[in-house]
């Protein structure tokens, strides 16, 4: 079972999710800070990317979160990307449900995202939650309206993912004929959860896909940007059996 196969699942399903993780951003460049490799300073992101570290070391939860946020400027969307906003464009997909923060769907042309894990790019007050310019957070001003601190729209370690963006998912996944999942190790609770929600077909891609398979009708290895492009050539072919 190959790209073509998918193919034409996508072409017989009538409504198909995507769930996007980690691996569709570093194919752009960007690290993955979870990763050993990609630890900033030598620090386990983990260990700042929370609410006890908002709380109690704002100086370097705000230097983390200001090297990403101008990280950002130094990528772009891919080519995987690109072919996921034309999908949505031609009716191949309802929604992508994302892990991933740093709006690459949406720059790309993605309408229809849910941010499961919030967003590094707005910004809001941790006191009065009012949002704030995304300068304001990059240039160390406090939040004008009480004075607290300012903090980007992400989901820390600590808290509890946006409800909108999870109950969103979670409706489209149970109703889905097709999810497809892309670059995540499906490591991160609860969204790794929402796999086994689907009661149609069930497609993994990701470089790497140990441990991962079992529970997939189909599992496709390779890099987004390469299987989503030959995924397209089909969709835009005559699919013969």
């Amino acid at each position: 079972m190959t790209a073509s196969t998918l193919a034409q699942w996508m072409l017989q399903s009538n409504s198909t999710l995507i769930l996007t993780g980690a691996g569709m951003s570093t194919e752009s460049g960007i690290p993955d800070f979870r990763s050993r490799k990609g630890w900033w300073k030598n620090t386990d992101p983990r260990t700042v990317a929370t609410v006890e570290s908002l709380q109690q070391n704002y100086e370097l939860f705000r230097e983390f979160y200001q090297m990403r946020i101008q990280s950002l400027m130094d990528f772009e969307p891919h080519r995987g990307h690109e072919i996921l906003a034309n999908w949505e464009a031609r009716g191949h997909l309802s929604l992508i449900a994302t892990q991933n923060v740093d709006r690459f769907h949406q720059q790309a042309g993605n309408h229809a995202v849910a941010e499961l894990h919030g967003n590094i790019v707005t910004i809001r007050c941790q006191s009065c939650g009012k949002p704030l310019p995304l300068g304001h957070f990059v240039d160390n001003a406090v939040c004008t309206y009480c004075k607290g601190k300012l903090r980007p729209n992400v989901v820390l370690f600590g808290e509890t993912l946006p409800q909108e963006a999870w109950n969103r998912s979670l409706k489209e996944i149970q109703g889905a004929d097709l999810v497809i999942v892309i670059g995540t190790s499906l490591e991160v609770y609860p969204v790794n959860q929402l796999p086994a929600m689907c009661k149609g077909r069930l497609v993994y891609i990701n470089l790497d896909v140990a441990g991962n398979s079992r529970n997939f009708d189909l599992v496709i290895q390779g890099t987004a940007g390469e299987v989503l492009a030959e995924v397209d050539k089909y969709l835009q072919e005559p699919i013969v059996e």
